[in-house]
């Protein structure tokens, strides 16, 4: 077993960005040399709720989908979704000034990509 770079960046609510406070809600990865881009979210409402009580949480639910729609390559999710998986990863990472956005994208190695984003989940999010 050979360790793979892969690089991953979390994924952030942002209720009011001009107070730049937020709620780690998901982790995205992308491992080249395993072929592999997946992210997982946890969307906890009562956090959310606390934190900005005015949010839209079916709005936010919908960028959620799309952003997941997207990571996956789903054919109805637009022509983002069409790109291969190294240009997904740079636009769904690419600095926003939205609610949902991402951390800096850190590197790593590991050996499995699929249990180390269920790690850097349960560290970072859940």
């Amino acid at each position: 077993m050979h360790d793979h770079l892969f690089e991953y960046a979390v994924v952030r609510v942002v209720p009011r960005v001009e107070r730049e406070e937020f709620i780690n809600v998901g982790v995205i990865i992308y491992c080249p040399k395993q072929k592999f881009l997946k992210v997982m979210f946890l969307l906890n409402e009562a956090r959310i709720g606390a934190l900005s009580p005015e949010l839209d949480i079916d709005c936010l639910k919908q960028n959620i989908s799309s952003f997941e729609k997207i990571c996956h390559g789903d054919k109805q999710a637009g022509p983002i979704a069409q790109l291969d998986l190294a240009s997904r990863f740079r636009w769904l990472t690419a600095t926003r000034s939205t609610v949902v956005q991402s951390s800096k994208v850190h590197p790593g190695l590991c050996i499995d990509a699929e249990t180390t984003l269920v790690k850097l989940f349960k560290q970072l999010v859940g």
